[in-house]
């Protein structure tokens, strides 16, 4: 894909941490999806300098940070999406999760854990998400 053009956009952008976070984010997200979002974002730059921001600091500093590996910021980012109850994002993070290697059970004792601490309804739509997913991906 080529690179979208991002030097008209403000803020500070660094293009070695952009870099680096779009390797991050294919390896967790899947190339496909990252690829489709920085694509639709490519004519706009209202959402490309969003798509640099998430990519650039998100996947690129915070994701590659030593202090905790992939598997335990996937358990945080399922916990923490469940308790903002946003679906959509759900859907990629239970799919980064598993390329990350949570299992299945596991990525479910999230989802019983948030029920508790969450709420029931947040925990059940992120199962329903759950599922879907797990059904998407054959597994």
């Amino acid at each position: 894909m080529t690179q979208p053009d991002r030097t008209a956009l403000g803020g500070s952008y660094n293009d070695a941490l952009f870099e680096r976070g779009l390797a991050t984010r294919r390896e967790v997200l899947g190339r496909e999806y990252v690829d489709a979002s920085l694509a639709k974002a490519a004519g706009d730059p209202l959402r490309m300098e969003l798509q640099q921001l998430v990519t650039q600091h998100c996947w690129g500093d915070v994701w590659n940070r030593p202090g905790l590996d992939r598997r335990t910021r996937s358990f945080l980012n399922l916990a923490m999406i469940t308790a903002l109850n946003r679906p959509h994002e759900l859907r990629l993070h239970v799919r980064g999760a598993i390329n990350n290697g949570l299992t299945k059970e596991e990525i479910n004792e999230v989802f019983l854990q948030a029920a508790i601490y969450c709420g029931v309804p947040a925990a059940l739509d992120s199962q329903r998400v759950m599922l879907e997913v797990f059904a998407e991906m054959g597994i």
